[in-house]
């Protein structure tokens, strides 16, 4: 069987990092955001589901150039470290504010995970003579940016699903401007809305990743 390795996407660029070494283990986390409800008299009260928060993928990656003589950090550490730095091409047309890219984690045709990196380190521990670094290990923790759950199966030759587009929402912005800046027209925040499951439209909050599927897909 051929040995696929494991990779990540920028997805501002489409720039892409393949492992050296695939990574040996990773793990999955999500939590779910429960309030307790208002009661009296009782010994405990009801609990009200508000919303699931993204899941995180957490994993550590081992490179090694020594043989090479190579420096790790050009070859591999600082692309993975430059999905966690503001791309100053992706400023908002209203603030002016950049941000980090989008990535996606993929390891062969199975699944793949899209993204922000959250968490980034990185270890240096063997040097050439004159003091470049040629080993690694780097942690990295993503939080995820698209659910699954809301999108089509994906084409396992197609690397996601085609169209698909996610936007981080900032202060002061409300689905009709994303709609209007996104689509053109800020009739369509009923569709980002549909397609991110927001019952409340005044809910949205800086920070928030949405999925903007195209129109015809509505």
């Amino acid at each position: 069987m051929t040995l696929v390795k494991a990779k990540f996407t920028n997805l501002d660029t489409n720039a892409s990092i393949e492992v050296m070494f695939n990574p040996s283990e990773y793990s999955f986390s999500k939590s779910n955001n429960w309030a307790e409800k208002i009661s009296g008299g009782e010994n405990t009260t009801g609990l009200e589901f508000t919303g699931g928060s993204p899941a995180e993928l957490r994993m550590q990656l081992f490179f090694d150039t020594h043989m090479k003589g190579q420096d790790v950090r050009t070859a591999y550490v600082d692309p993975l470290w430059k999905l966690a730095m503001v791309n100053p091409d992706q400023a908002d047309a209203n603030t002016g504010k950049s941000r980090p890219p989008m990535c996606e984690f993929r390891w062969g045709q199975s699944w793949s995970f899209k993204a922000v990196v959250t968490s980034i380190s990185a270890k240096f521990d063997l040097f050439m003579a004159d003091g470049t670094p040629t080993r690694a290990t780097v942690d990295l923790s993503l939080k995820q940016a698209e659910d699954a759950s809301q999108l089509a199966a994906q084409n396992p030759t197609s690397g996601g699903v085609a169209g698909h587009k996610t936007h981080v929402v900032v202060e002061r912005e409300t689905l009709d401007i994303i709609a209007a800046k996104e689509y053109g027209e800020s009739r369509h925040w009923r569709h980002i809305a549909k397609a991110n499951r927001i019952d409340n439209p005044l809910g949205i909050r800086p920070g928030m990743i949405l999925t903007l599927p195209p129109l015809e897909s509505a």
